[in-house]
C-alpha cells in the first residue's frame, strides 16, 4: 500500500462579488501518494488551477477557501493541516516542501532579471548558503534539466530563451529545494509537440530520481496518459471521475469524460466534424453509442477521393515561388550585414481555390513569418507570391491594403488582437467601414449581428467588450471579424492552440462549416499534427525556414518521408 504525501478533504473554494457567490471548488476530496503522479483533467473553469493554488495557499481575493483540510505528510512526521498554519509557517513549506510550475513561464519569470539570478534567489530564500554556492547549484540544476550551455543560460534574460527553455528554467527553480510535492499547472500547454514530449520525459525522470509526488494539471488527456498513473476528471468544481488512467480512459463512466475523450481529433480516422462534449451530456451514453457516433461522422474512402478529385479540377488561387524572408542576425560596426536569419528560405507551393493547406512545424520554423510574408505584413526578401494571377510583391502599398480585404488573418491570441475599449459590434463593423462595405451604418450593424449568429454567438453580444467573453468566444469573434469583409482567402495562425480540447473541437467544426458556406481557401498554421490532419486537404511541413515535405494530409500522416516529419508524428501523445 502506497503511503500518502498529501490528503485533501472536503475542499471548498468560493469567489464572492457584490452580486453573487461562485463555487470554484465544491467540497472535493482526494489523496496524492508518495512518489506518485496524479493527473487532473478538465476544461478552463473546472477548478483545476484553483485546487492547485489552494494547496500552495495562493488563492487571491475575491477567492477564499471556505472549508476543508489540506493535510501534508512530511517525512517521518505527523500530518500538518496547511490551512491551520500562520502565513509565516506556510511560507516555510511553500517552495521548500511543496513547489509549483506555472502554466506561462514568461509571466512567471521576471523579465528584468537574468534566469541565473532568479533561480539563485529562490535557492537562497530557503537555504542558508552563500551567493557563490547558490549560483553553483543553479548551474548544476540547469544542467540537470538539460538546458544547453548552462553558463550562458545563467546570464540570459527570459526573452532570450525559447518557450521550452523557459519552462526548463521554471522546472529548475521548482526543484531547487528538492520538494517532496511538485504541482505542475499546464506546464506543456503552449509547447510544440516535440518539446512537450521532452518536458514530460524530463519531469518523469526527475520524479523518479527525487522520489517526488506530482500533481499534474492539464486539459490534454493524451498528456495525462503519457505521464500519470492515476487521474481525476473535474467539471464545474467537482471531481466527476477518479481512478487509474487506463480504467478512466478506456472505460469512462461519466458522460463528461466520454465527451472529452471523443472530441480530440482521432489519429486512426478522418471525420466530417468532431464530436463535442454536449453530444454526450444529459443522456445515457454507452460505448456502443460513442462508436456509433464516430462511425456516422467518419468520412468514407469514396468521399475523401471525391473531395480530392474536385479540388484537382479547380484553378489555383495562390502560387508561391522561391519565397525568402531574411532578417539581419549580425552586423558590422558600419552596419553591413554579416549574418542573416533565414526565417523563410526558398519555399514554393501552390493552392487550389477552396483548399485548406495545413502548415506545420515547431516554433521558430518560419510558419508565422511565411503567413505574414504572403500578406506582406512582413516584406519578403525574394521570390514571388501570385494571388489570383497577380504578383502581390509588385503592388503598391495602397493597392496591397485594398487586397487585404480579400486575404484575412486570424491571429493566435484573440484577446490581444481585439481593442479592449471597443465593443464587439464596433470591432466587426470597423473593417466594413474601412472598405466601404454593406452601405450605411444600419446595414453594417445588421451584417455584424448576422455574423455573430453565424459563429454561434447572438445579437445580444453586440454591445459587450472583449473581457466579458471566454477564450473560445473571443476566438469566434475574431473569426466573425475576418469574415466581415467576405474574404476569399484566410490564414489561421495557431487559432486553436490555446483552447481547451472541447472548445477547440467547436471552433474547428465552425471553421469547416463556414468554409463550406463561404467557400474560402485557407492556410491553417499549427504545431498540432492531429488538428492539421483533421481540417486540411494538404499539409506542408517546415523546419528551420525550409519546406521539408508537402502532400496529401492523410498520406503524410500515414507514410511520412522526412525524418523530421516522422519525429513530429512520433511525439504526438498516443497513451489513449
Amino acid at each position: 500500500m502506497q503511503s500518502t504525501r498529501a490528503e485533501i478533504k472536503d475542499l471548498e473554494v468560493v469567489f464572492r462579488s457584490a452580486t453573487n457567490i461562485t463555487t470554484a471548488v465544491n467540497k472535493i476530496s482526494f489523496t496524492i501518494g508518495k512518489g506518485e503522479i496524479v493527473g487532473v483533467v478538465g476544461e478552463s473553469g473546472s477548478g483545476k488551477s484553483v485546487t492547485a493554488l489552494s494547496l500552495m495557499q495562493l488563492v487571491q481575493e475575491p477567492g477564499r477557501i471556505e472549508n476543508g483540510q489540506i493535510n501534508y505528510y512530511a517525512a517521518d512526521a505527523a500530518p500538518v493541516n496547511l490551512l491551520r498554519l500562520s502565513p509565516d509557517a506556510v511560507r516555510s513549506y511553500r517552495g521548500n516542501e511543496i513547489a509549483m510550475i506555472f502554466q506561462e513561464p514568461m509571466t512567471s519569470l521576471n523579465p528584468l532579471l537574468t534566469c541565473g539570478y532568479q533561480v539563485t534567489e529562490a535557492i537562497r530564500l530557503h537555504k542558508n548558503i552563500s551567493p557563490e554556492k547558490a549560483a553553483e547549484k543553479a548551474r548544476e540544476l540547469f544542467a540537470r534539466v538539460k538546458l544547453p550551455d548552462p553558463a550562458r543560460i545563467m546570464d540570459s534574460y527570459p526573452h532570450e530563451l525559447s518557450g521550452g527553455q523557459k519552462q526548463r528554467v521554471m522546472i529548475a527553480m521548482a526543484i531547487s529545494c528538492e520538494p517532496k510535492l511538485l504541482i505542475a499547472d499546464e506546464p506543456t500547454t503552449a509547447l510544440d509537440v516535440t518539446v512537450q514530449k521532452a518536458i514530460l520525459h524530463l519531469l518523469k525522470e526527475l520524479q523518479v530520481q527525487m522520489d517526488m509526488s506530482v500533481l499534474f494539471i492539464t486539459h490534454d488527456l493524451g498528456v495525462v496518459a503519457e505521464i500519470a498513473s492515476r487521474v481525476m476528471v473535474m467539471y464545474k468544481g467537482n471531481i466527476v471521475e477518479h481512478g487509474p488512467v487506463a480504467d478512466v480512459f478506456h472505460h469512462p463512466s461519466h458522460p463528461y469524460t466520454k465527451g472529452l475523450l471523443a472530441c480530440r481529433p482521432p489519429l486512426n480516422r478522418r471525420l466530417s466534424r468532431l464530436p463535442v462534449v454536449k453530444d454526450f451530456m444529459g443522456s445515457d451514453v454507452t460505448h456502443d453509442n460513442i462508436n456509433g457516433l464516430l462511425n456516422k461522422l467518419t468520412l468514407t474512402p469514396e468521399a475523401i477521393v471525391a473531395r480530392k478529385a474536385e479540388l484537382e479540377q479547380r484553378s489555383p488561387i495562390l502560387e508561391v515561388h522561391h519565397l525568402q524572408t531574411w532578417f539581419p542576425a549580425k552586423k558590422s560596426i558600419t552596419g553591413k550585414v554579416l549574418e542573416w536569419k533565414k526565417a523563410v528560405d526558398d519555399v514554393s507551393f501552390s493552392m487550389k481555390t477552396g483548399e485548406t493547406l495545413g502548415l506545420v512545424g515547431e516554433s521558430g520554423c518560419g510558419k508565422t513569418t511565411l503567413g505574414r510574408s504572403i500578406l506582406r505584413l512582413i516584406e519578403p526578401t525574394g521570390g514571388s507570391v501570385v494571388y489570383k494571377g497577380q504578383d502581390l510583391r509588385s503592388l503598391s502599398a495602397a493597392a496591397m491594403r485594398n487586397m487585404r480585404k480579400d486575404i484575412q488573418l486570424i491571429f493566435q491570441d484573440p484577446y490581444s488582437s481585439l481593442n479592449p475599449r471597443m465593443t464587439i459590434g464596433g470591432a466587426l463593423m470597423e473593417p466594413m467601414q474601412v472598405h466601404g462595405l454593406y452601405g450605411n451604418e444600419k446595414q453594417q450593424r445588421q451584417k455584424a449581428m448576422e455574423l455573430l449568429e453565424k459563429v454561434n454567438l447572438s445579437a445580444e453580444h453586440f454591445n459587450r467588450y472583449p473581457h466579458e467573453f471566454s477564450g473560445g468566444q473571443r476566438q469566434r469573434v475574431v473569426i466573425a471579424r475576418a469574415l466581415a469583409v467576405d474574404p476569399a482567402f484566410i490564414i489561421c495562425d495557431e487559432s486553436v492552440a490555446a483552447l481547451d480540447v472541447s472548445i477547440q473541437a467547436q471552433v474547428l467544426n465552425l471553421l469547416i462549416n463556414l468554409r463550406a458556406e463561404f467557400g474560402f481557401s485557407c492556410i491553417f498554421i499549427s504545431h498540432d499534427l492531429s488538428v492539421v490532419r483533421f481540417i486540411s486537404d494538404n499539409m506542408l511541413v517546415m523546419r528551420q525556414g525550409k519546406m521539408v515535405e508537402m502532400g496529401d494530409a492523410d498520406s503524410i500522416y500515414r507514410q511520412p518521408q522526412h525524418p523530421y516529419t516522422q519525429e513530429l508524428i512520433n511525439a504526438i501523445p498516443k497513451g489513449i
